[in-house]
C-alpha cells in the first residue's frame, strides 16, 4: 500500500465509511449487514469474522495506540452480560475467543507466529493459570473505561516496548504490567523493532 501512512488512512477509513452495504448475490439481507449498520462503526463488521484482527493491524504500522482505542471500543460496544451482549456469529468459539484474550489485552493475530499483539486490557487485575503449572498475572494500573491506552508496559519487572509478547514469555508465567492512561502515548512502540512479524518486511 505504498507506506504506512496510506495503510493506516485506509485502517481508519474502515470506521468513518458509512455503514452502507449491498445484498449481493444472497438476494436479501443477511444478520452480518444487519448488524454491521446498527453498530454505527462504519464498515467495521464485528459479527463477521474475517475483520476480527483488523483493529490490531495498527501495532504493524506505527501506531498502536489506535489498536488500544479500538478493542476497548468494540469491547465497550458489542459485549454485555445482556441478553443482546453479543455480536453475530460464534463459529468455532471465535466471537466470544476474540473477546477473552482481548480482555487480556492481547490477540493472536497470526496463528504462524509464536507472536501475540498487545491491544488494550480490560480489568485491573487478572490471574491466568497455565498449562504447565506457571501463573499469569496481568495488572493494569490505573485502569478504567475511560483510561483504554498503555502509557507503559513490563514483563517481570522488566520494561519494554514491543507491541508483541511471545507464545514462551507468556507461558514462563509471571508478572505482566501496564500503566494506562486517558491520554495515547504516541512515542511508545512506533519503532519498527518494536512491531510485530510481518511478512512484508522480513527482508527490509
Amino acid at each position: 500500500m505504498e507506506g504506512d501512512k496510506n495503510f493506516v488512512a485506509k485502517l481508519d477509513s474502515v470506521f468513518t465509511e458509512p455503514a452502507e452495504f449491498k445484498v449481493g448475490t444472497y438476494n436479501r439481507v443477511i444478520h452480518e449487514m444487519a448488524e454491521m449498520a446498527l453498530m454505527d462503526m462504519g464498515q467495521y463488521a464485528h459479527g463477521n469474522q474475517p475483520i476480527q484482527h483488523m483493529i490490531y493491524l495498527y501495532n504493524y504500522a506505527g501506531e498502536p495506540w489506535k489498536t488500544q482505542y479500538w478493542a476497548r471500543e468494540v469491547m465497550r460496544k458489542m459485549y454485555s452480560s445482556g441478553p443482546d451482549g453479543y455480536p453475530g456469529d460464534e463459529d468455532q468459539g471465535q466471537t466470544s475467543s476474540w473477546y477473552v484474550i482481548s480482555a487480556m489485552g492481547l490477540y493472536s493475530v497470526c496463528p504462524g507466529t509464536d507472536q501475540y499483539v498487545i491491544g488494550s486490557p480490560v480489568f485491573p487485575k487478572m490471574t491466568v493459570q497455565l498449562e504447565n503449572g506457571n501463573k499469569l498475572v496481568i495488572e493494569a494500573e490505573n485502569n478504567t473505561t475511560a483510561t483504554p491506552y498503555i502509557q507503559s508496559a513490563s514483563l517481570n519487572g522488566k520494561t519494554f516496548t514491543r507491541n508483541w509478547l511471545t507464545y514462551d514469555e507468556l507461558m514462563n508465567g509471571g508478572v505482566l504490567k501496564f500503566k494506562m492512561s486517558a491520554k495515547p502515548n504516541t512515542s511508545r512502540g512506533v519503532a519498527v523493532k518494536d512491531r510485530p512479524y510481518s511478512y512484508s518486511t522480513e527482508n527490509k
